[in-house]
């Protein structure tokens, strides 16, 4: 299983007062690393918005935040897929300081329509992930 790999270097408006990444930023890095993931996968959020009505929701996250980064870090978000079905995405992330695990989380994404229901997965996006994962 592939892990996707994105850079990213923490800035001043990213920490709090005692100079440390602000714990809510952990889930923008991660939110970041998704979108490139996918973006990786061939998947246009965009156009598959605009061409099946279909947009990513988080549904779950299940965070721990283990070390502390600091203003000018040099970080890595690491996104694997867990498990792919026809109604969720399940990814592994976590955000690291060279080998160092800095946050891990579990994060279930789920497809909901332009009116906000829930909605199955396109065929398209299932099979953009291929081997990357198990599909159930």
């Amino acid at each position: 299983m592939s892990v996707h790999r994105f850079d990213l270097r923490v800035y001043y408006e990213d920490t709090d007062l005692a100079g440390i990444v602000y714990y809510a930023n952990y889930l923008k890095f991660i939110e970041r690393g998704r979108s490139e993931y996918l973006r990786a996968l061939g998947i246009d959020q965009t156009a598959l918005r605009d061409t099946s009505g279909v947009v990513f929701a988080v549904r779950r996250v299940e965070a721990d935040y283990l070390r502390p980064a600091v203003f000018d870090d040099h970080l890595c978000v690491t996104t694997a897929p867990r498990q792919v079905t026809g109604a969720r995405i399940v990814l592994d992330q976590g955000v690291l300081r060279g080998e160092e695990v800095l946050f891990s989380a579990l994060v279930t994404i789920v497809c909901l329509s332009g009116t906000g229901r829930p909605a199955r997965m396109p065929r398209e996006v299932v099979a953009a992930f291929g081997a990357e994962a198990k599909t159930r």
